[in-house]
Protein backbone atom coordinates (compact mmCIF):
# COMPACT_ATOMS: atom_id res chain seq x y z
CA UNK A 1 0.00 0.00 0.00
CA UNK A 2 1.20 3.39 -0.97
CA UNK A 3 1.23 6.66 1.77
CA UNK A 4 -1.61 7.98 -0.16
CA UNK A 5 -3.70 4.87 0.74
CA UNK A 6 -2.66 4.67 4.15
CA UNK A 7 -3.53 8.18 4.45
CA UNK A 8 -7.03 8.00 3.59
CA UNK A 9 -7.32 5.42 6.36
CA UNK A 10 -6.54 7.39 8.77
CA UNK A 11 -8.96 9.88 7.36
CA UNK A 12 -11.52 7.21 7.78
CA UNK A 13 -10.63 6.80 11.06
CA UNK A 14 -10.03 10.74 11.65
CA UNK A 15 -13.93 11.47 10.34
CA UNK A 16 -15.31 9.23 13.04
CA UNK A 17 -17.33 11.44 15.08
CA UNK A 18 -15.75 10.25 18.68
CA UNK A 19 -12.22 10.67 17.21
CA UNK A 20 -13.19 14.16 15.91
CA UNK A 21 -14.91 14.83 19.47
CA UNK A 22 -11.45 14.38 20.66
CA UNK A 23 -9.68 16.19 18.25
CA UNK A 24 -11.90 19.65 18.75
CA UNK A 25 -11.41 19.04 22.29
CA UNK A 26 -7.27 19.06 22.05
CA UNK A 27 -7.45 21.83 20.22
CA UNK A 28 -9.56 24.00 22.46
CA UNK A 29 -7.83 23.07 24.84
CA UNK A 30 -4.17 23.56 23.40
CA UNK A 31 -5.54 26.99 22.27
CA UNK A 32 -6.39 28.19 26.01
CA UNK A 33 -3.78 26.57 27.63
CA UNK A 34 -1.06 28.46 24.85
CA UNK A 35 -2.97 31.70 25.60
CA UNK A 36 -1.95 31.98 29.15
CA UNK A 37 1.14 32.31 30.06
CA UNK A 38 3.27 30.04 31.93
CA UNK A 39 1.28 27.46 31.08
CA UNK A 40 2.56 24.96 27.85
CA UNK A 41 0.94 22.28 26.21
CA UNK A 42 3.49 20.24 28.13
CA UNK A 43 2.07 20.97 31.37
CA UNK A 44 -1.66 20.16 30.30
CA UNK A 45 -1.06 16.69 28.57
CA UNK A 46 0.87 15.79 31.56
CA UNK A 47 -2.61 17.08 33.53
CA UNK A 48 -4.49 14.85 31.63
CA UNK A 49 -2.33 11.73 31.67
CA UNK A 50 -4.07 10.74 34.52
CA UNK A 51 -7.69 11.48 33.44
CA UNK A 52 -7.31 9.97 29.92
CA UNK A 53 -6.22 6.11 31.91
CA UNK A 54 -9.35 4.22 31.12
CA UNK A 55 -10.53 5.95 27.56
CA UNK A 56 -10.03 5.06 23.89
CA UNK A 57 -6.23 5.08 23.54
CA UNK A 58 -6.96 6.55 19.50
CA UNK A 59 -8.47 9.67 21.08
CA UNK A 60 -6.60 10.30 23.96
CA UNK A 61 -3.41 10.75 22.03
CA UNK A 62 -5.14 12.18 19.32
CA UNK A 63 -6.37 14.92 21.93
CA UNK A 64 -2.89 15.50 23.07
CA UNK A 65 -1.68 16.01 19.63
CA UNK A 66 -4.45 18.46 19.20
CA UNK A 67 -3.35 20.44 22.43
CA UNK A 68 0.44 20.29 21.14
CA UNK A 69 -0.43 21.68 17.96
CA UNK A 70 -3.24 24.33 19.51
CA UNK A 71 -0.49 25.00 21.94
CA UNK A 72 1.89 26.27 19.44
CA UNK A 73 -1.31 28.65 17.82
CA UNK A 74 -2.15 30.18 21.05
CA UNK A 75 1.38 30.93 22.08
CA UNK A 76 1.44 33.82 19.35
CA UNK A 77 -1.47 35.32 21.14
CA UNK A 78 0.28 36.15 24.53
CA UNK A 79 3.47 36.92 22.80
CA UNK A 80 1.54 39.65 20.34
CA UNK A 81 -0.90 41.23 22.92
CA UNK A 82 1.11 40.95 26.48
CA UNK A 83 5.25 40.75 25.12
CA UNK A 84 5.11 37.36 27.00
CA UNK A 85 5.52 34.13 25.15
CA UNK A 86 3.71 30.85 26.68
CA UNK A 87 7.13 29.19 25.61
CA UNK A 88 10.79 29.86 24.23
CA UNK A 89 9.37 28.77 21.20
CA UNK A 90 7.37 32.25 20.82
CA UNK A 91 10.12 34.61 21.98
CA UNK A 92 10.74 35.78 18.71
CA UNK A 93 6.74 35.99 17.78
CA UNK A 94 7.11 38.45 20.83
CA UNK A 95 9.97 40.50 19.15
CA UNK A 96 7.64 41.90 16.12
CA UNK A 97 4.07 41.36 17.26
CA UNK A 98 4.11 43.26 19.96
CA UNK A 99 5.19 46.06 17.85
CA UNK A 100 2.61 45.93 15.51
CA UNK A 101 0.01 46.06 18.56
CA UNK A 102 1.16 49.00 19.99
CA UNK A 103 1.32 50.34 16.17
CA UNK A 104 -2.69 49.23 16.45
CA UNK A 105 -2.16 46.15 14.05
CA UNK A 106 -2.40 43.96 16.58
CA UNK A 107 -5.45 42.37 14.42
CA UNK A 108 -3.08 41.22 11.33
CA UNK A 109 -0.03 40.19 13.50
CA UNK A 110 -2.45 37.83 15.31
CA UNK A 111 -3.60 37.13 11.83
CA UNK A 112 -0.90 36.52 10.20
CA UNK A 113 0.58 34.22 13.00
CA UNK A 114 -2.80 31.67 12.41
CA UNK A 115 -2.90 31.58 9.20
CA UNK A 116 1.35 30.54 8.71
CA UNK A 117 0.63 28.26 11.44
CA UNK A 118 -2.09 26.65 9.24
CA UNK A 119 -0.08 26.50 6.16
CA UNK A 120 2.87 25.31 8.50
CA UNK A 121 1.07 22.46 10.21
CA UNK A 122 -0.87 21.15 7.14
CA UNK A 123 2.43 20.87 4.85
CA UNK A 124 5.02 19.80 7.88
CA UNK A 125 1.96 17.05 8.63
CA UNK A 126 1.87 15.95 4.86
CA UNK A 127 5.77 16.02 5.46
CA UNK A 128 5.70 13.49 8.23
CA UNK A 129 2.86 11.45 6.81
CA UNK A 130 5.12 10.57 3.61
CA UNK A 131 9.01 10.79 5.29
CA UNK A 132 8.30 8.56 8.32
CA UNK A 133 7.74 5.36 6.44
CA UNK A 134 11.13 5.56 4.91
CA UNK A 135 12.21 6.49 8.83
CA UNK A 136 10.59 3.00 9.82
CA UNK A 137 12.61 0.80 6.89
CA UNK A 138 15.82 1.90 8.41
CA UNK A 139 15.02 1.48 11.94
CA UNK A 140 14.12 -1.70 10.90
CA UNK A 141 17.46 -2.77 10.35
CA UNK A 142 18.91 -1.57 13.52
CA UNK A 143 19.90 -4.24 16.01
CA UNK A 144 20.75 -3.76 20.06
CA UNK A 145 23.79 -2.06 19.62
CA UNK A 146 22.59 0.61 16.90
CA UNK A 147 19.49 1.03 19.56
CA UNK A 148 21.82 1.85 22.28
CA UNK A 149 23.94 4.43 20.21
CA UNK A 150 20.17 5.58 19.14
CA UNK A 151 19.32 6.08 23.35
CA UNK A 152 23.03 7.90 23.84
CA UNK A 153 22.36 10.13 21.16
CA UNK A 154 19.14 11.37 22.43
CA UNK A 155 20.11 11.62 26.23
CA UNK A 156 22.80 13.93 25.45
CA UNK A 157 20.92 16.08 23.09
CA UNK A 158 17.83 15.98 25.02
CA UNK A 159 20.28 17.27 28.22
CA UNK A 160 21.97 19.85 25.83
CA UNK A 161 19.07 21.11 24.26
CA UNK A 162 17.20 21.90 27.38
CA UNK A 163 18.45 24.79 29.84
CA UNK A 164 21.00 26.79 30.04
CA UNK A 165 23.83 24.69 30.68
CA UNK A 166 25.01 20.90 29.42
CA UNK A 167 25.98 20.25 32.98
CA UNK A 168 22.98 20.74 34.63
CA UNK A 169 21.38 18.83 31.92
CA UNK A 170 23.32 15.70 32.26
CA UNK A 171 22.35 16.37 36.19
CA UNK A 172 18.75 16.19 35.38
CA UNK A 173 19.19 13.21 33.23
CA UNK A 174 20.69 10.86 35.69
CA UNK A 175 18.22 11.58 38.30
CA UNK A 176 15.66 10.36 35.80
CA UNK A 177 17.90 7.51 34.77
CA UNK A 178 18.40 6.94 38.94
CA UNK A 179 14.54 6.83 38.93
CA UNK A 180 14.51 4.56 36.05
CA UNK A 181 16.44 1.78 38.49
CA UNK A 182 13.81 1.64 40.91
CA UNK A 183 11.08 -1.59 40.70
CA UNK A 184 12.16 -4.68 39.84
CA UNK A 185 15.02 -5.71 37.33
CA UNK A 186 13.25 -6.74 34.09
CA UNK A 187 16.26 -9.56 33.43
CA UNK A 188 16.67 -11.38 36.56
CA UNK A 189 13.83 -10.16 38.40
CA UNK A 190 15.27 -8.73 41.31
CA UNK A 191 13.85 -5.66 43.08
CA UNK A 192 16.11 -2.76 43.21
CA UNK A 193 15.86 0.04 45.08
CA UNK A 194 12.51 -0.24 46.87
CA UNK A 195 13.42 -0.08 50.14
CA UNK A 196 11.07 -2.58 51.06
CA UNK A 197 7.79 -0.81 49.35
CA UNK A 198 5.61 -2.47 47.83
CA UNK A 199 3.98 0.03 45.92
CA UNK A 200 7.88 0.88 44.45
CA UNK A 201 8.23 -2.52 42.78
CA UNK A 202 6.41 -1.62 39.69
CA UNK A 203 8.77 1.37 39.63
CA UNK A 204 8.29 5.14 39.43
CA UNK A 205 5.45 6.12 37.28
CA UNK A 206 5.80 8.37 34.68
CA UNK A 207 2.68 9.93 34.98
CA UNK A 208 3.10 10.61 38.21
CA UNK A 209 6.82 12.56 38.03
CA UNK A 210 5.35 14.32 34.70
CA UNK A 211 2.08 15.67 36.54
CA UNK A 212 4.33 16.57 39.52
CA UNK A 213 7.80 18.08 37.83
CA UNK A 214 5.38 19.44 35.46
CA UNK A 215 1.96 20.87 37.42
CA UNK A 216 2.83 20.78 41.16
CA UNK A 217 6.75 22.36 40.47
CA UNK A 218 5.36 25.22 38.38
CA UNK A 219 2.69 25.96 40.87
CA UNK A 220 5.25 25.66 43.91
CA UNK A 221 7.66 28.13 41.86
CA UNK A 222 5.08 30.89 40.72
CA UNK A 223 3.40 30.74 44.12
CA UNK A 224 7.40 31.70 45.57
CA UNK A 225 7.69 34.34 42.75
CA UNK A 226 4.89 36.70 45.06
CA UNK A 227 2.23 39.17 43.82
CA UNK A 228 3.46 40.73 40.30
CA UNK A 229 2.33 43.34 38.46
CA UNK A 230 -0.59 42.89 36.12
CA UNK A 231 0.81 43.02 32.61
CA UNK A 232 -0.59 45.42 30.10
CA UNK A 233 -2.65 43.64 27.44
CA UNK A 234 -2.39 45.83 24.15
CA UNK A 235 -6.17 45.52 22.67
CA UNK A 236 -6.94 44.32 19.66
CA UNK A 237 -7.72 47.37 17.68
CA UNK A 238 -9.66 47.46 14.14
CA UNK A 239 -10.54 44.58 11.79
CA UNK A 240 -8.25 41.44 12.22
CA UNK A 241 -8.46 40.55 8.41
CA UNK A 242 -4.94 40.96 6.82
CA UNK A 243 -4.65 43.53 3.76
CA UNK A 244 -3.52 42.35 0.16
CA UNK A 245 -0.09 43.79 1.58
CA UNK A 246 0.26 41.75 3.95
CA UNK A 247 -0.77 38.84 2.29
CA UNK A 248 2.27 39.86 -0.47
CA UNK A 249 4.79 39.79 2.38
CA UNK A 250 3.42 36.87 4.26
CA UNK A 251 3.42 34.06 2.07
CA UNK A 252 6.22 33.41 1.11
CA UNK A 253 7.85 33.67 5.09
CA UNK A 254 5.18 31.08 5.56
CA UNK A 255 6.74 28.96 3.41
CA UNK A 256 10.20 29.17 4.35
CA UNK A 257 9.75 28.91 7.66
CA UNK A 258 7.90 25.64 6.65
CA UNK A 259 10.89 24.60 4.98
CA UNK A 260 13.34 25.87 8.30
CA UNK A 261 11.25 24.52 11.14
CA UNK A 262 9.92 20.81 9.97
CA UNK A 263 13.39 19.57 9.11
CA UNK A 264 14.90 21.09 12.55
CA UNK A 265 12.02 19.59 14.27
CA UNK A 266 12.87 16.53 13.18
CA UNK A 267 16.64 16.49 14.00
CA UNK A 268 17.54 14.72 17.82
CA UNK A 269 19.42 17.93 18.72
CA UNK A 270 16.20 20.20 17.10
CA UNK A 271 13.99 22.28 19.01
CA UNK A 272 11.62 25.24 17.70
CA UNK A 273 13.86 27.75 19.36
CA UNK A 274 16.70 26.75 16.54
CA UNK A 275 14.14 27.25 14.30
CA UNK A 276 12.11 30.22 14.88
CA UNK A 277 15.55 32.04 15.33
CA UNK A 278 17.02 30.67 11.91
CA UNK A 279 13.45 31.70 10.48
CA UNK A 280 13.47 35.25 11.69
CA UNK A 281 17.34 35.96 10.55
CA UNK A 282 16.25 34.77 7.16
CA UNK A 283 13.31 37.10 7.13
CA UNK A 284 15.50 39.87 7.89
CA UNK A 285 18.22 39.49 5.96
CA UNK A 286 15.78 38.86 2.68
CA UNK A 287 13.08 41.31 3.51
CA UNK A 288 12.69 44.35 1.08
CA UNK A 289 12.04 46.54 4.26
CA UNK A 290 14.68 45.85 7.17
CA UNK A 291 14.38 48.63 8.31
CA UNK A 292 10.67 47.76 9.64
CA UNK A 293 12.44 44.81 12.13
CA UNK A 294 12.16 46.25 15.67
CA UNK A 295 9.44 48.46 14.80
CA UNK A 296 7.08 45.64 13.79
CA UNK A 297 7.55 43.85 10.62
CA UNK A 298 5.26 41.56 9.43
CA UNK A 299 8.07 38.57 7.94
CA UNK A 300 9.08 38.60 11.51
CA UNK A 301 5.73 37.22 13.02
CA UNK A 302 4.85 34.87 9.60
CA UNK A 303 8.05 33.82 9.19
CA UNK A 304 8.74 32.48 13.35
CA UNK A 305 5.00 31.27 13.70
CA UNK A 306 5.23 29.00 10.65
CA UNK A 307 8.72 27.26 11.83
CA UNK A 308 7.44 27.02 15.52
CA UNK A 309 4.45 25.11 14.24
CA UNK A 310 6.53 22.90 11.07
CA UNK A 311 8.84 22.31 13.97
CA UNK A 312 5.84 20.48 15.91
CA UNK A 313 4.80 18.30 13.26
CA UNK A 314 9.03 17.33 12.80
CA UNK A 315 9.09 16.24 16.39
CA UNK A 316 6.48 13.69 15.58
CA UNK A 317 9.24 11.94 12.84
CA UNK A 318 11.54 10.49 15.93
CA UNK A 319 8.54 10.18 17.95
CA UNK A 320 6.59 7.74 16.13
CA UNK A 321 9.43 6.24 13.92
CA UNK A 322 12.04 5.67 16.24
CA UNK A 323 10.49 6.44 19.99
CA UNK A 324 12.94 9.87 20.63
CA UNK A 325 11.25 12.28 22.36
CA UNK A 326 12.97 15.74 21.04
CA UNK A 327 10.63 17.88 23.22
CA UNK A 328 9.31 18.16 26.48
CA UNK A 329 5.54 17.65 25.12
CA UNK A 330 7.28 14.55 23.08
CA UNK A 331 8.31 13.10 26.15
CA UNK A 332 4.63 13.30 28.12
CA UNK A 333 3.46 12.09 24.82
CA UNK A 334 6.02 9.07 24.56
CA UNK A 335 4.40 8.37 28.40
CA UNK A 336 0.86 8.14 26.86
CA UNK A 337 2.16 6.08 24.85
CA UNK A 338 3.12 3.95 27.11
CA UNK A 339 -0.09 4.36 29.58
CA UNK A 340 -2.10 2.09 26.96
CA UNK A 341 0.87 -0.43 26.63
CA UNK A 342 1.79 1.05 23.12
CA UNK A 343 5.55 1.60 22.17
CA UNK A 344 6.44 4.47 19.61
CA UNK A 345 8.79 3.01 17.14
CA UNK A 346 8.83 1.39 13.95
CA UNK A 347 7.17 -2.07 14.92
CA UNK A 348 4.05 0.50 16.01
CA UNK A 349 3.52 1.35 12.37
CA UNK A 350 3.26 -2.62 11.69
CA UNK A 351 1.20 -3.31 14.81
CA UNK A 352 -1.30 -0.59 15.31
CA UNK A 353 -1.19 0.82 11.71
CA UNK A 354 -4.96 1.92 12.34
CA UNK A 355 -3.49 4.57 15.50
CA UNK A 356 -0.80 5.85 13.75
CA UNK A 357 -2.32 6.67 10.59
CA UNK A 358 -5.26 8.09 12.00
CA UNK A 359 -3.22 10.07 14.37
CA UNK A 360 -1.06 11.90 11.66
CA UNK A 361 -4.64 12.18 9.64
CA UNK A 362 -6.29 13.95 12.34
CA UNK A 363 -3.64 16.32 12.30
CA UNK A 364 -4.97 17.62 8.75
CA UNK A 365 -8.28 17.73 10.74
CA UNK A 366 -6.68 19.59 13.50
CA UNK A 367 -5.37 22.62 11.61
CA UNK A 368 -8.49 23.08 9.56
CA UNK A 369 -10.04 23.38 13.12
CA UNK A 370 -7.46 25.67 14.85
CA UNK A 371 -7.60 28.40 11.87
CA UNK A 372 -11.78 28.10 12.55
CA UNK A 373 -11.12 28.98 16.36
CA UNK A 374 -8.39 31.22 15.98
CA UNK A 375 -9.15 34.06 13.52
CA UNK A 376 -12.97 34.32 14.23
CA UNK A 377 -12.98 34.03 18.38
CA UNK A 378 -9.27 36.09 18.71
CA UNK A 379 -11.54 38.81 20.97
CA UNK A 380 -12.83 35.50 23.24
CA UNK A 381 -9.46 34.37 23.60
CA UNK A 382 -7.85 37.15 24.63
CA UNK A 383 -10.29 37.75 27.34
CA UNK A 384 -8.17 34.39 29.06
CA UNK A 385 -5.85 36.76 29.78
CA UNK A 386 -7.68 38.28 32.10
CA UNK A 387 -7.93 35.53 34.96
CA UNK A 388 -6.25 35.68 38.00
CA UNK A 389 -2.83 33.94 39.09
CA UNK A 390 -3.67 32.87 42.12
CA UNK A 391 -7.48 30.66 40.48
CA UNK A 392 -5.53 29.68 37.92
CA UNK A 393 -2.56 27.48 39.52
CA UNK A 394 -5.16 26.30 42.36
CA UNK A 395 -7.18 24.55 40.20
CA UNK A 396 -4.34 23.20 38.51
CA UNK A 397 -3.07 21.73 42.03
CA UNK A 398 -6.33 20.40 42.94
CA UNK A 399 -7.12 18.57 39.17
CA UNK A 400 -2.93 17.33 39.32
CA UNK A 401 -4.01 16.10 42.32
CA UNK A 402 -7.50 14.33 41.99
CA UNK A 403 -6.14 12.69 39.12
CA UNK A 404 -3.30 11.11 40.68
CA UNK A 405 -5.54 10.12 43.25
CA UNK A 406 -7.84 8.47 40.67
CA UNK A 407 -5.14 6.91 38.58
CA UNK A 408 -3.74 5.33 41.65
CA UNK A 409 -5.42 5.94 45.04
CA UNK A 410 -2.24 5.08 47.03
CA UNK A 411 -0.81 7.18 50.25
CA UNK A 412 2.82 6.80 48.80
CA UNK A 413 1.59 7.65 45.71
CA UNK A 414 0.36 11.01 46.45
CA UNK A 415 3.39 11.15 48.44
CA UNK A 416 5.67 10.82 45.80
CA UNK A 417 3.33 13.70 43.77
CA UNK A 418 4.52 15.86 46.93
CA UNK A 419 8.12 14.59 46.79
CA UNK A 420 8.41 15.11 43.28
CA UNK A 421 6.96 18.63 43.14
CA UNK A 422 9.08 19.90 45.48
CA UNK A 423 11.87 18.40 43.27
CA UNK A 424 10.58 20.19 40.17
CA UNK A 425 10.20 23.24 42.46
CA UNK A 426 13.96 23.26 43.77
CA UNK A 427 15.04 22.68 40.31
CA UNK A 428 13.34 25.54 38.12
CA UNK A 429 14.52 27.40 41.14
CA UNK A 430 18.29 26.53 40.38
CA UNK A 431 17.93 26.68 36.79
CA UNK A 432 18.11 22.80 36.09
CA UNK A 433 15.70 21.60 33.24
CA UNK A 434 12.97 19.50 33.53
CA UNK A 435 12.10 17.91 30.49
CA UNK A 436 15.37 15.30 30.85
CA UNK A 437 14.33 13.79 34.24
CA UNK A 438 11.52 12.61 32.63
CA UNK A 439 13.46 10.94 29.26
CA UNK A 440 15.56 9.31 31.37
CA UNK A 441 12.68 7.59 33.32
CA UNK A 442 11.50 6.39 30.18
CA UNK A 443 14.36 5.65 28.15
CA UNK A 444 16.45 4.35 31.41
CA UNK A 445 15.43 0.89 31.38
CA UNK A 446 15.28 0.59 26.70
CA UNK A 447 18.84 1.87 26.87
CA UNK A 448 19.92 -0.54 29.80
CA UNK A 449 17.87 -3.20 27.62
CA UNK A 450 19.55 -2.88 24.69
CA UNK A 451 22.86 -2.82 26.00
CA UNK A 452 22.47 -5.65 28.29
CA UNK A 453 21.50 -7.28 24.72
CA UNK A 454 24.71 -6.54 22.82
CA UNK A 455 26.70 -7.44 26.13
CA UNK A 456 24.80 -10.92 25.89
CA UNK A 457 25.17 -11.47 22.16
CA UNK A 458 28.85 -10.45 22.53
CA UNK A 459 29.48 -12.32 25.94
CA UNK A 460 30.22 -9.18 27.51
CA UNK A 461 32.95 -7.93 24.62
CA UNK A 462 32.38 -3.81 25.20
CA UNK A 463 34.08 -2.74 22.06
CA UNK A 464 31.10 -4.36 19.93
CA UNK A 465 29.36 -1.36 20.81
CA UNK A 466 31.42 0.30 18.43
CA UNK A 467 31.31 -2.50 15.75
CA UNK A 468 29.28 -1.49 13.03
CA UNK A 469 29.48 1.59 11.11
CA UNK A 470 26.38 2.67 12.35
CA UNK A 471 26.34 2.32 15.81
CA UNK A 472 29.90 3.59 15.34
CA UNK A 473 28.73 6.46 14.11
CA UNK A 474 25.85 7.50 16.37
CA UNK A 475 28.20 7.21 19.05
CA UNK A 476 30.49 9.57 17.44
CA UNK A 477 27.40 12.43 16.84
CA UNK A 478 26.24 12.07 20.47
CA UNK A 479 30.16 12.96 21.37
CA UNK A 480 29.93 15.72 19.46
CA UNK A 481 26.47 16.91 19.84
CA UNK A 482 27.94 17.11 23.92
CA UNK A 483 31.37 18.75 23.23
CA UNK A 484 30.71 21.13 20.18
CA UNK A 485 28.20 23.30 22.23
CA UNK A 486 30.40 22.72 25.57
CA UNK A 487 33.66 23.93 23.64
CA UNK A 488 31.29 26.87 21.47
CA UNK A 489 30.38 28.06 25.28
CA UNK A 490 34.00 28.52 26.26
CA UNK A 491 34.94 30.69 23.21
CA UNK A 492 31.60 32.89 24.13
CA UNK A 493 32.83 33.32 27.55
CA UNK A 494 36.89 33.81 26.02
CA UNK A 495 35.37 36.83 23.52
CA UNK A 496 33.61 38.57 26.86
CA UNK A 497 36.40 38.11 29.15
CA UNK A 498 38.78 39.83 26.16
CA UNK A 499 36.54 42.52 25.62
CA UNK A 500 36.24 43.22 29.55
CA UNK A 501 39.84 43.27 29.71
CA UNK A 502 39.86 45.72 26.93
CA UNK A 503 37.39 47.72 28.46
CA UNK A 504 39.55 47.76 31.73
CA UNK A 505 42.63 49.04 29.65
Amino acid sequence: MTTFDFLLQGLAVAMDPMILFYALIGVTLGTAVGVLPGIGPALTVALLLPVTYGLDPAGSLIMFAGIYYGGMYGGSTTSILLNTPGESASIVTALEGNKMARAGRGGPALATAAIGSFVAGLLATLALAFLAPYVVKLALVFGPREYFALMMLAFVTVSAAFGDSAMKGLTSLFVGLALALVGIDQLTGQARLSFGVPELLDGVEVTTLAVALFAIGEALFVASQGNTAADKIEAVKGSVWMSRADWARSWKPWLRGTAIGFPIGAMPAGGAEIGTLLSYATEKRLSKHPEEFGHGAIEGVAGPEAANNASAAGTLVPLLTLGLPTSATAAIMLAGFQQFGLQPGPLLFATSPKLVWGLISSLLVANVMLLVLNLPLIRLWVKLLTIPRHWLYAGILLFATLGTIGMNPSPVELGMLLLFGVMGFAMRLYGYPIAPVVVGLILGPMAEQQLRRALAISQGDWTTLVSTPVAAGILLLATLALVVPLIMRMRGKGAVLAQIASDED
